[in-house]
């Protein structure tokens, strides 16, 4: 006779179960009520620390953040190196004032953060080439998908890109399911899958962590 196990848990309470074992600090409290405000939908706990895990585990010192309010950036510099430099940049200005405010709230030094003003297509140009460790992604997949090429490009071999919200509301797995928004990530999951400079993974971390690594030889097929 088989033993019966405890009950199965469900997605919902696993999901909920991961965000409070990350533990936010006061200002990551602060910026996730600051985004609610701006009817931002704020990045789940449970993702900002798979992000922090991540640069932790790569001792990364050189990090780019595309978007989130300072919700992703206070995850990352919880995980990135004392002495590294965090370069946050946003094409609206409502956003990059809340990392702004979030950075001086967790009493960030100046010389950690470089928060720019602009697009990606405006700015990822700008920056150096192989220069960075982890290349992290919030907002809407349309705003950088065409980008992915320059994205990849400021990582060196060993560097993480990632992408937050794939997952959200089950949409990407619909094949019924033809928005725009949902069509561009679909798309781009496919795009870094079929990478063979990368090695990829999904992440269901909050809404979904889409996360690749830029290999120093292309994947044996």
């Amino acid at each position: 006779m088989r033993a019966e196990g405890p009950p199965a848990t469900g997605s919902t309470e696993a999901a909920a179960y991961a965000d409070r074992y990350a533990v936010e600090s006061p200002a990551l409290v602060e910026t996730r009520a600051r985004a609610m405000r701006l009817s931002t939908p704020p990045m789940e706990p449970a993702a900002g620390a798979a992000l922090a895990l991540l640069v932790a585990t790569g001792g990364a010192r050189h990090v780019v953040s595309i978007g989130g309010g300072g919700i992703a950036g206070l995850w990352l510099l919880q995980g990135m190196r004392p002495d590294g430099v965090l370069t946050a940049l946003d094409g609206d200005p409502e956003q990059l004032r809340s990392a702004r405010a979030a950075f001086a709230d967790a009493g960030i030094p100046p010389g950690r953060t470089r928060l720019i003003f602009g697009t990606p297509g405006e700015v990822l140009p700008r920056l150096s080439p192989g220069a960075y460790d982890l290349v992290s992604c919030a907002g809407a997949p349309r705003e950088y998908s065409a980008h992915l090429p320059t994205l990849l490009d400021l990582l060196h071999p060993g560097g993480v890109v990632s992408f937050h919200g794939l997952l959200a509301g089950g949409r990407i797995a619909d094949r019924a399911i033809r928005d725009p928004q949902t069509v561009a990530w679909r798309e781009l999951a496919r795009t870094i899958r079929e990478d063979e400079t990368l090695t990829s993974a999904v992440l269901p971390a909050g809404s979904g962590l889409l996360v690749a690594t830029k290999r120093n030889e292309p994947t044996k097929r």
